[in-house]
Order: structure tokens, then C-alpha cells, then sequence
């Protein structure tokens, strides 16, 4: 058996007698033949036999005797690959020729390969060079998704070759095909006359196939080359061999025929070579093109950051800098209406920001000095000073580009299956056309020509496309769609898993409505007037940037009714807002709120109820510590909410209303789109242990 030797770093050590303990552990180990770790240099170097020991084994163990054998992992664009089998390859090959490497996952509908070694022994071109060396290529790094342009992505640029290139080659394969096929089939059926059966007729299919073989077909030659070579065989060894059988038995018997002769038959296979290799080849670009879909779907979340920053500079000088140059510590300023370039801290200015690209919620949040701002995330009104506090790679963005990169990497539970079965699925395939050939040869006597025709019939029918393809390709769209519509998977498992969903949970204001309340009815209490009621309460909700005070502001202005803003306002989440409006305290919010606060709200409850019977919101407004009015405001829902919901219901998942606002409101608006299970009168704080009861 081969013995193999290998230094890696340890890391947990605090003595000599650590080192000793390590040691020992490695030496227990099966496999291992000699074993010296050194404590100072953090060293371990071990000679093993790789037959019965590997690195993630040594890695393991150190880890169970209460140390660690750090790992570093790299991500790496790989282009070449044309099936599952080729990933297999490059995964083997990493296992086997790389020392060091505990772990190689390589996705072939992705296209990226994720490798871990031991630190302290491969580094990136160790890992580049043999994947070159078992003819695949690795794109040049990328800056990462904090930093790289989305125009300057090598892996982008790429894959737009790639596309292009499939679809030049399908371009020519059908410009070939059509003609060929439909020439074919006209003279099989009899619709030609005799000239048709000319000898050549079948020297212009010849020229009309040939372009088809050699230029659309020259990639599945290439593959199998590349298999072969890697003592593999994988999906294009079958469309190549299938492919040129069918052609190179039709060369002799076209010019057999061309000198006369019709010892070999008089039928030609053209256009089943090209029929085949254009198909797969359309196939291939279609595939090619949701990869791009895919990957341009994170590109859309990399534009959403701004191209520019505005640093503060010594002195107050303001300079506008590409926002990949921006630092930790920099002090940058943000207008109304603009996006934050960069994670950060709010050091001075007061404003209502949208979040709904990061936490899908459609309500601004407000943030003052020492609150934390997420990087694209847009500055709704007031302009702030903040201070970067994260940048490049480390910002919640680039995290969650590479959360999803990494899903569409890693490997759903069934796809180990389905690896297994296409790792033995060519060998068994051409087994199988060979004794087809056998069966109609010898034992049917159905001739050459005929038996010819079967095992060219099993060798393409038979590609593993769909096994190899279906199950990372559904992963990597999937995750990719995902992110474009706001739902992140954290891996290929948990989207599998997704399958097994029971129920959808949905917030109301900005889910299932608009998000766009407006102030349709006022009432005052105990005489106070509509217009004394609103006056207040528009004064106190003037800072507002929640939705129901907007509307409520809104609905003043729209009647004409004069308000002073509030000096002083302090909201509290999903409840309310207290005010200081001229020489008057104003509370604006829910009946809990009131209650909270030690006021009756019953004066009001009638009116109320009559508001929430009709699906609105009804607000209370109560001044000096007494009920003075209700408000009533109305959240249209959302274009195709009910629609959307019964689809889901369709699908056997029960859904479930989730929200603050009061139960009859709620109800009344789970009416109307369908939703029969309603969870009303929940705080922010509250909904995720609502969530986790259901």
C-alpha cells in the first residue's frame, strides 16, 4: 500500500504534553505508521497509508482528543465540465492527488467547486493545477461579491461565453439538420422521385452531416476524451459513440454506393447522427442559459449597492469614492432617497430607512444616532452621517450572495443517491448496447444494418442527461429564484426538505395588503369635533414613518385640517405613539395601547367596532389621559393576494394570518383572500414564538 506524508497545522495546544497527547492520538490510529507533533511550530507531520487512513480521518481524531486541525476552504469556478460524471472526477482527482484535501464537493449545474485542506498544505493553485491536469479549467479568482463589480465578474463573463458558444454551435447544427432531416424523410416516405436515390444524394447528406459531427458534436469528443483519459465514462462517451457509429458506418456505404456497389446496403444513418448531436447540443444551451439566469440573479442583488459613497473627509470635505475603496471607520453621508453603500452606524442625523430588500418587511425603520444601517438598504427621508463599520466581503450582502452561492454548491441528500447510480450508469449502458447488438445479431439474424441500428438506438436513448442534470440543476435554479424573489435557502437541504412544508405564514400589512393604509372615517368623543381629533393626532404622528401615521397625516392634508408636529414623540413597537403636541399629551394607537396606559377606551368601541366589522383599522386617539375619538383606516388588499392563496391552499398547505392589528380587523381580512386561521393581536417581539407553536 502506498504511504504517504503529511504536515498540517494543529491548533488548541497550551504545553509539550499537549503535543504528546496529539501524537499519540495519531499513532492509535489505524493506518497510521509514524507520527511527530511539534508544539512551537503548531506542526503536525504524519506518514500514513492512504488506503486506510485519509485527512479528514486525522483531522477527526485530533478533534476528539480536544484539539483542532484547522481547515480552509476555497470556492472555485470550474469550466469544462459537460455531465455528473466530470464532477465526480474533479472530485476524486482533488481527493486523491491534492494532499491535504478533507472534503471536495464539486456541482456540476453550478459549476463551482468547494474544496477544504488542512491549512498549513494545499493552497489555491494546488488545487487549480490538477483540475487543469485532468482537462478542466478553473476561472480566474473573482474579488468576491463585496468587492467585484458585477460588469468585471470573470465567473459572468464566462458563462456569457459559454452561452454564446452553445448557441453557435446549435445555431449550425440545425442550419444543417433541418435540410438533412427533412431530405431524409421525404425520400424514406416515397415523396421524392428517382433521382433522389442518386449516388449524389447521399454524398450531400454526407456534407450536410459532417459540420454537424465535427463542429456542433466536438465538445462531446472532447468529453469523452477527457473521460476516457480519467479512466471514466460519462455522458459523452454515449452521444459521441452513439453519434459516430450512425455516421461512420453510413462514410463506406455512401461511397460503396457512389462506385456502384450495394454490398453494404443502400441506407445512410446521416441523419441520425445530426438529429441527435443538434437535440442534445439544444439541450446544452438550455441548460447553459438558466445557469446564466441563475447567476445573474445574484448580480441583481450585487447592483443593488451603489456604485458611489460620499466620504466625509478631514475638515468636512465631502469626496465621492467607488464604494469598494471604502474603509472601517469612514465617515460617509447618506441623502433622502439614497442607498447605503456599505453596512454601518448612524453617528448624526434622524431618519426612516427601507429595509424590505434585506427582511422583506415593507415598514421603514426608524434609526437615530447609534443604530445600525445595512448595506443597500435605502435612506427613506432625513440625510445621516454614518460610520462604516463593515465592508467589502464581511457585509450582510456579500454574507448572503455567499449563503446562496453556497446552496447552490452543496449537495442535497438525494443527489448522493444520484451520483452513486450515474457513477455505474455508462458502463452498464454500453453493456447493454452491446448485447443488444448480440441478441438481434446472432440471435434474431436480423442482419448487420438492423442490429447496427438498436445499439445506436440504446447508446443515445440511454444518455444520463436527465439523471446527471435533474437533481443539481433544480437545485441551483431553485436556490437562485429564490433569491431574486426574496427567499434565501440556507443549503441544498433545506430547499429538498421544503417538499415537506405544512403550512405558510403570512404577515398582513404589506403581505396580503398594500401596505398603503388610508384614513377613510373620524369620530370624535364626548365633544370633541372630527377636526379638533385629527388635528392631534396628525400633529403627533407627523414623524411617523410607520404606515397607518403617514395615512393618518395624509388624510389630514387631504381634508384641509391644520396640525402642528409634535415636540416630543416616543413610539412603541406594534402598539402606539405618545406625543407632546403644544401643551397636550396625545396617545395615537391601538386599544391595548390605551388600556396599557390606564384609559378607558370603551366611549370609543362602538364606533370601533363598526370600523373593524368593515376590515379597517380602527385607531384610537386619546388627549390628557381621556378617549377623545377613533379613527378608522383601511388597507386595500394586494392585487392577486386571494389568488395566491388559493394556489397554496391547493397545494394541501394550510396558511395562517399572522399580524398585530386586532382579531376583527384581521378576520375580516382573512375573509377576503381566504385565509381561514388568523393569529391577531401579536407584538414584533412575539411572532416568532407564534411561529414556532404552530
Amino acid at each position: 500500500m502506498p504511504e504517504r506524508e503529511l504536515t498540517f497545522a494543529v491548533t488548541g495546544m497550551t504545553c509539550a504534553n499537549c503535543a504528546g497527547t496529539v501524537e499519540r492520538t495519531l499513532r492509535k490510529t489505524p493506518g497510521v505508521t509514524e507520527a511527530s507533533v511539534n508544539y512551537g511550530s503548531e506542526r503536525a507531520t504524519v506518514t500514513f497509508e492512504s488506503a486506510e487512513v485519509t485527512e479528514d480521518v486525522l483531522a477527526d481524531r485530533i478533534r476528539d482528543a480536544g484539539y483542532d486541525a484547522p481547515t480552509r476552504d476555497f470556492d472555485l469556478a470550474v469550466t469544462g465540465m459537460t455531465c455528473a460524471n466530470c464532477a465526480a472526477t474533479i472530485q476524486r482527482t482533488l481527493r486523491r492527488r491534492v494532499p491535504g484535501v478533507t472534503d471536495a464537493s464539486v456541482n456540476f449545474a453550478s459549476e463551482h467547486a468547494r474544496v477544504s485542506v488542512l491549512a498549513g498544505t494545499a493552497e489555491r493553485s494546488d488545487l487549480v493545477r490538477e483540475i487543469e491536469r485532468a482537462g478542466f479549467g478553473v476561472v480566474d479568482e473573482a474579488p468576491g461579491p463585496g468587492t467585484a463589480d458585477a460588469d468585471d465578474d470573470p465567473e459572468a463573463r464566462a458563462r456569457a461565453r459559454e452561452i454564446e458558444r452553445q448557441r453557435r454551435a446549435f445555431i449550425v447544427g440545425l442550419a444543417f439538420t433541418i435540410p438533412l432531416f427533412a431530405f431524409s424523410m421525404a425520400r424514406d416516405f416515397g415523396l421524392l422521385g428517382a433521382w433522389a436515390h442518386a449516388a449524389w444524394a447521399n454524398l450531400a447528406m454526407w456534407a450536410l452531416a459532417t459540420p454537424v459531427q465535427f463542429y456542433t458534436g466536438w465538445d462531446y469528443y472532447v468529453g469523452a476524451f477527457k473521460a476516457l483519459r480519467n479512466r471514466t465514462a460519462n455522458m459523452d462517451v454515449l452521444v459521441s459513440l452513439g453519434s459516430s457509429v450512425a455516421y461512420a458506418w453510413s462514410v463506406p456505404v455512401t461511397l460503396a454506393l457512389a462506385s456502384g456497389s450495394t454490398a453494404l446496403g443502400e441506407h445512410v444513418y446521416f441523419e441520425t447522427a445530426a438529429v441527435i448531436l443538434t437535440l442534445i447540443k439544444l439541450g446544452k444551451l438550455l441548460e447553459a442559459r438558466a445557469k446564466g439566469r441563475s447567476g445573474a440573479a445574484l448580480r441583481a442583488l450585487l447592483d443593488l449597492r451603489p456604485k458611489m459613497a460620499r466620504r466625509i473627509e478631514e475638515g468636512g470635505l465631502e469626496v465621492d469614492i467607488p464604494q469598494e475603496q471604502v474603509r472601517v471607520g469612514d465617515l460617509l453621508r447618506i441623502r433622502p432617497g439614497e442607498a447605503f453603500p456599505t453596512d454601518g452606524e448612524v453617528v448624526e442625523g434622524r431618519s426612516a430607512v427601507d429595509e424590505s430588500m434585506l427582511t422583506g418587511e415593507s415598514h421603514p425603520v426608524e434609526k437615530s444616532a447609534g443604530d445600525p444601517v445595512t448595506g443597500a438598504t435605502l435612506n427613506r427621508s432625513g440625510a445621516l452621517v454614518v460610520r462604516a463599520t463593515r465592508v467589502g466581503r464581511d457585509t450582510a450582502l456579500a454574507r448572503i450572495i455567499d449563503m446562496v452561492r453556497e446552496a447552490q454548491g452543496s449537495r442535497a441528500p438525494i443527489q448522493a443517491l444520484v451520483d452513486r447510480v450515474a457513477a455505474v450508469f455508462v458502463p452498464v449502458v454500453l453493456l447493454i448496447a452491446l448485447a443488444t447488438f448480440g441478441i438481434w445479431y446472432w440471435g434474431v439474424s436480423a442482419g448487420f444494418t438492423d442490429s447496427l441500428i438498436r445499439l445506436v438506438a440504446v447508446l443515445v436513448i440511454a444518455c444520463p442527461c436527465a439523471l446527471g442534470l435533474a437533481t443539481p440543476t433544480a437545485l441551483m435554479v431553485g436556490t437562485g429564484k429564490g433569491a431574486e424573489n426574496g427567499i434565501l435557502f440556507r443549503d441544498a437541504a433545506a430547499l429538498e426538505r421544503a417538499r415537506q412544508l405544512e403550512t405558510v405564514v403570512l404577515d398582513k400589512t404589506g403581505t396580503v395588503t398594500r401596505g398603503a393604509p388610508t384614513l377613510l372615517a373620524v369620530q370624535g368623543l364626548d365633544g370633541w369635533t372630527e377636526e379638533a381629533v385629527l388635528s392631534l393626532a396628525a400633529g403627533a404622528e407627523a414623524g411617523s414613518e410607520h404606515p397607518v401615521g403617514e395615512a393618518v397625516v395624509r388624510g389630514a392634508v387631504e381634508r384641509g385640517v391644520a396640525f402642528d408636529a409634535a415636540q416630543e414623540a416616543e413610539a412603541e413597537a406594534g402598539r402606539g405613539i405618545l406625543a407632546r403636541v403644544g401643551d397636550r399629551e396625545v396617545r395615537v394607537g391601538s386599544r391595548r395601547y390605551l388600556v396599557a396606559s390606564g384609559i378607558d377606551p370603551t366611549p370609543g368601541d362602538a364606533f370601533a367596532d363598526e370600523q373593524e366589522a368593515a376590515a379597517r383599522t380602527a385607531v384610537r386617539v386619546a388627549v390628557d389621559g381621556e378617549a377623545v375619538g377613533v379613527l378608522g383606516v383601511a388597507d386595500a388588499v394586494k392585487d392577486g393576494a386571494a389568488e395566491a392563496i388559493r394556489a397554496l391552499s391547493a397545494r394541501g398547505l394550510s396558511v395562517v394570518l399572522l399580524t398585530g392589528d386586532n382579531e376583527r380587523t384581521a378576520r375580516a381580512v382573512a375573509e377576503q383572500v381566504g385565509i381561514a386561521h388568523v393569529e391577531a393581536e401579536v407584538l414584533p417581539d412575539e411572532k416568532a414564538a407564534v411561529v414556532r407553536d404552530l
